[in-house]
């Protein structure tokens, strides 16, 4: 049986996050939850268009596995 950990995210809630995705994708949004999977859940999200437009998702979630990285747009409570 494989252990799932729940990834260090609770720093990041309630901040306003860069996230680049896979295939070149990028969305900004605001995190309002997460899973051990590192599945989030976004509020205010919007795609950044290749032209730097961008387009609005509202409140959306990510699968964790199509996550390339992770950016922190504000700073982090310490």
């Amino acid at each position: 049986m494989v252990k799932t950990v729940a990834p260090e995210l609770k720093n990041y809630m309630d901040k306003r996050l860069r996230l680049e995705l896979n295939a070149k994708r990028v969305v900004i949004g605001v995190l309002r939850g997460f899973d051990a999977f590192m599945n989030v859940n976004l509020d205010d999200a919007r795609e950044v268009l290749p032209d730097g437009e961008f387009r609005p998702l509202r409140q959306t979630v990510i699968r964790g596995n199509s996550i390339e990285l992770i950016e922190a747009l504000e700073p982090l409570d310490a």
